[in-house]
């Protein structure tokens, strides 16, 4: 079995050092480095090329958000998949790190079980949110200030697409419940971040509601 290349970062050294440990119990993963600040993040992600990237919110001389921007203008195969790992439930870190292209945003009080499971799915390309948190985002997307849906132009299978993936489905479900091939659901789901401007799933669902593309009442 290939194991999913990792790096963790974090400030705190004793929760960095403890996570690391769980993680090395769980056979479907590989930590290949760690750092304890945003600068250090860079240097470790460019060394060691890991698949995803767990990431501290609030940490000294440069934050999460500000890294996951900085990931983002990497070239595309340099780029890791990113969970930011936090204890902060505050709007502006959750919505500024979906923004800037994070995969997932997850708390520190998430079980072990959770997190294996959700570092799994974003390394399968899909994005995840801490149950606890889902309310806020859709909640301060709906805040923002309304953009025009005629403005964005999505076709109504790609509007179609778009309510199953705020309803949380995977790609082979949508194939499934479309009767279409998952490949077909792929070209959509690239569709519909490239007419949003939005670098994955999780972001381009906060957009759609914050536009009204969507209801916030997803299943």
């Amino acid at each position: 079995m290939t194991r999913v290349r990792l790096v963790v970062v974090d400030d705190h050294a004793l929760f960095r050092a403890g996570l690391i440990s769980l993680l090395g119990e769980m056979p479907e993963f590989l930590v290949v480095g760690e750092a304890g600040d945003g600068r250090g993040a860079l240097e470790t992600i460019r060394r060691e090329k890991p698949q995803v990237l767990l990431l501290d919110v609030n940490m000294p001389d440069m934050d999460g958000v500000k890294v996951v921007r900085i990931v983002r203008e990497l070239p595309q195969d340099q780029q890791p998949r990113i969970i930011m790992l936090t204890i902060s439930k505050n709007e502006e870190d959750l919505l500024g790190a979906i923004t800037a292209g994070a995969d997932g945003y997850m708390l520190k009080s998430a079980e072990p079980e959770e997190l294996r499971k959700a570092i799994l799915l974003v390394n399968q390309g899909m994005s995840v949110l801490s149950p606890q948190v889902t309310r806020q985002v859709l909640r301060a997307a709906m805040a923002v200030e309304q953009v025009q849906p005629a403005k964005i132009g999505l076709s109504s299978r790609e509007k179609e697409v778009l309510e199953f993936l705020a309803q949380g489905r995977t790609t082979s479900q949508i194939a499934s419940d479309l009767f279409i091939s998952e490949n077909t659901v792929k070209t959509h789901v690239r569709h519909i971040l490239e007419k949003l401007e939005a670098s994955n799933r999780a972001e381009a669902v906060s957009k759609a509601t914050q536009m009204g593309l969507i209801g916030s009442s997803g299943g």
